[in-house]
């Protein structure tokens, strides 16, 4: 097989190899269930190989060089990759079996790591398909030597992201636009030695862009202790394998619905609470446990109860929850509709009152993956400047975005720009404006972006489809504002 190190190029047509052997055989929404464990059987077993060499120079001993102190992972006898390719019938079979041993025998770091894909199902895959999918990956060495863990960590990313591409509206799911993912985790700067959490973590991607964001800046990103929770199952073992293929080995992700079981608990079995929290939760599920929540028994309705069609505000108070009260800092992708929707004006009024609500930012079309939707992160701090307790910052960064092959991405320049007035924290014609909290309430609690930045147009542009819809906008959210006070008077006059 080839040896030396693997391009970035090579890489990715390597692993895009595998899914095309794959096509036609399985929907490409469930290509990652299997080519994602089969990497990472050939990650393991060569660098386990590689330890190996090291060993037997160090000790020119087998026995020595065996040693579990000497690797990082065990794999039992039978359990290798040359030993699943040396199969030649039943594979799938030798390949569950391979990786539920590899499992059992690192329970501390690679439980439930390979996933649960249908391996023995021989009218999905059979035999001749898994022999030439193991055959493919068999052309190449991942060794550390040969493909360093970042840029491993890089091509498994790429692969996520064409299995998104080619997955359409389930992608999001388990991908989160990273451009966006990478400006979340510059506002948040976390710090070596913080946690880090994400309650709907899907693959991993931002657990990972704050581990990036900490090496990027020359620090120990090692020092981080990443926890992420994740209800799919598959997903969830892919994001495991994510954070060890990008050398973050003492992550933990935890399988199960967060708002139902929430897996992070102190010793009083209350919620853990984390320096960072980063999440993109699933938008509007109507779909969750509204009575239970009502009772919730880790006490997270702090702000009410979302109605049953929508459980944005279920998350956001679980975050809200999940902050330290002293260094927590969040930012949470949604939907502008959590801005304004008349349904949820209570939540909205309280989450205002508690003195979390740092900034919102209104971003683009096209950065919720494969949905022309635009995205707003929210940005919630326990403590905050003296100065700034009593005010909220808005930004409106919706110009701020590119599109190519109806794809959108935050440049570099982009996300300067608003990482610039989110730090700044001061108005600036046509992007920022800082309210407070008066400022706000007048508006009925709503946080619609354009109640409170202006748009700056030149009068050649005051007829352009998009001035007349952000016209549309100010005017719909002052209405819904109007309404809303009229109803509040209307309650209080006739509660009297």
């Amino acid at each position: 097989m080839p040896e030396g190190r693997i391009t970035q190029s090579e890489l990715e047509s390597y692993l895009w190899g595998a899914a095309v052997i794959l096509r036609g055989l399985i929907d490409a929404g469930d290509y990652k269930g299997y080519i994602f464990p089969i990497v990472f059987l050939k990650r393991v077993s060569d660098v386990w190989d590689e330890e190996h060499v090291t060993a037997l120079a160090a000790y020119d001993d087998e026995e020595l060089a065996d040693l579990p102190e000497n690797h990082r992972f065990t794999i039992p006898p039978g359990c290798h990759w040359e030993d699943v390719r040396s199969t030649a019938t039943n594979v799938g079979a030798r390949l569950r079996s391979a990786m539920i041993q590899i499992e059992s025998a690192n329970p501390a770091s690679l439980e439930g790591v390979f996933g649960d894909a249908e391996w023995t199902n021989k009218d999905l895959l059979p035999d001749a398909t898994l022999t030439a999918l193991v055959e493919h990956f068999s052309t190449r060495t991942l060794s550390i030597a040969n493909l360093p863990e970042d840029e491993l960590g890089n091509g498994y990313e790429y692969l996520i992201k064409r299995f998104a591409d080619d997955s359409g509206h389930t992608a999001q799911e388990f991908y989160t636009n990273r451009t966006l993912v990478h400006l979340m985790a510059e506002m948040l700067k976390p710090q070596p030695g913080e946690s880090i959490y994400d309650p709907t973590c899907g693959t991993g991607g931002m657990l990972i862009s704050c581990a990036a964001e900490v090496k990027n800046r020359g620090q120990e990103h090692r020092a981080l202790h990443l926890y992420g929770q994740e209800r799919n199952f598959t997903t969830a073992s892919i994001a495991k394998m994510n954070l060890f293929l990008h050398g973050i080995e003492d992550g933990q992700i935890a399988q199960d619905d967060t708002l139902v079981n929430p897996r992070f608990l102190d010793d009083a079995g209350r919620l853990r609470r984390f320096d960072l929290v980063l999440a993109n939760p699933p938008y509007s599920i109507s779909n969750w446990d509204r009575v239970a929540f009502t009772a919730d028994r880790f006490g997270r309705n702090v702000w009410g109860v979302p109605p049953q069609g929508r459980a944005d505000y279920a998350f956001f108070q679980h975050i809200a929850c999940s902050m330290d009260e002293k260094t927590g800092r969040a930012a949470i992708l949604f939907p502008h509709g959590v801005l304004f929707r008349q349904e949820e004006s209570e939540l909205r009024e309280n989450l205002v009152k508690s003195g979390l609500l740092e900034a919102v930012i209104g971003l683009g079309p096209g950065l919720f993956y494969n949905s022309p939707m635009e995205a707003v992160v929210v940005v919630l701090r326990s403590k905050r400047p003296p100065e700034q307790c009593d005010s909220v910052l808005f930004i409106n960064a919706v110009n701020q975005v590119a599109r190519e092959r109806a794809q959108s991405f935050l440049y570099p320049e982009h996300r300067a720009t608003i990482l610039g007035a989110y730090e700044a924290f001061k108005g600036k014609p046509g992007l920022a404006a800082v309210a407070t909290t008066d400022d706000i309430a007048s508006n009925a609690y709503s946080l619609a972006i354009p109640l409170y930045v202006a748009a700056v147009e030149s009068p050649a542009t005051t007829r352009t489809i998009e001035s007349l819809v952000s016209q549309w906008r100010v005017a719909a959210a002052a209405a819904d504002a109007a309404v809303i006070t009229v109803l509040g008077t209307f309650d209080t006059e006739r509660n009297q």
